[in-house]
């Protein structure tokens, strides 16, 4: 069987990349930073659900 004869290969799958996430070490600063990141995200959250109400 010629070379050209087989179907080809399908493409090897990508490795998952590391979570950079996981590897940090959680602080106490580091979570106050997140904290005080998603302040905006806690406070649309809250409008929406009081709309709801």
């Amino acid at each position: 069987m010629d070379r050209n004869d087989q179907p080809p290969q399908p493409p090897s799958p990508q490795r998952p990349q590391p979570n950079r996430i996981l590897n940090e070490p959680a602080t106490v600063q580091a979570c106050q930073q997140d904290y005080a990141a998603g302040a905006d995200v806690r406070q649309t959250m809250a409008q929406q659900e009081a709309r709801q109400r």
